[in-house]
């Protein structure tokens, strides 16, 4: 009897080995960056949660509908001047 117990433990761990073989085989080279998976999965997160919404579906959206104006003035503020005494300032030599 226990030699058909030591016969049969010895089947099934060749058994097994021959699986976790197969199994491993098919595992790919390498897998994706953590980040990468992460941005994967935020971007179906954020699909699924639009869908759900009632948000319209990319292929509806206007397409020039966000395009900015031909002529963009500089979003900057012109009427600010330096002073002279501020921390940063520039003096008119070093603009030159």
């Amino acid at each position: 009897m226990g030699l058909f117990l030591i016969v049969l433990m010895c089947v099934a761990t060749v058994l097994l080995i021959r699986n976790m073989n197969k199994r491993i085989r098919r595992l790919p080279d390498s897998f994706p960056v953590a980040s990468e998976r992460d941005r994967v999965s935020e971007i179906a997160h954020d699909e699924g949660v639009a869908h759900r919404s009632g948000a319209v579906p990319a292929d509806e959206v206007e397409t020039g509908r966000s395009a900015a104006p031909a002529q963009v003035k500089d979003a900057e503020v012109a009427g600010v001047r330096d002073e002279p005494g501020a921390p940063g300032a520039r003096g008119e030599a070093e603009r030159a």
